[in-house]
């Protein structure tokens, strides 16, 4: 498994030293509000195109494979 500073980037410079996708200016927040609000990732990557698919992958397994779900929450994940 790839780590999570692969895909992503946090500097005081951008964002306010929020977390955005490595090489963007992107928040990683936004891929999960996108998800939350039951947008898919295919439209989330075409809102910001900045996003490669491996990295909002990328992100996604690593929180996966990094926090405890009940089986429910991810029976209900929107990965399209």
């Amino acid at each position: 498994m790839e780590k999570l500073s692969d895909f992503i980037n946090v500097d005081p410079n951008i964002q306010f030293g929020k977390p955005v996708f490595k090489g963007t200016r992107v928040p990683v927040q936004s891929l999960f509000w996108h998800l939350k609000e039951g947008i898919s990732i295919n439209e989330f990557l075409e809102d910001f195109p900045s996003v490669s698919l491996e990295q909002a992958e990328g992100v996604i397994a690593w929180g996966a494979s990094h926090f405890e779900f009940p089986e429910s929450i991810l029976d209900e994940t929107i990965i399209r």
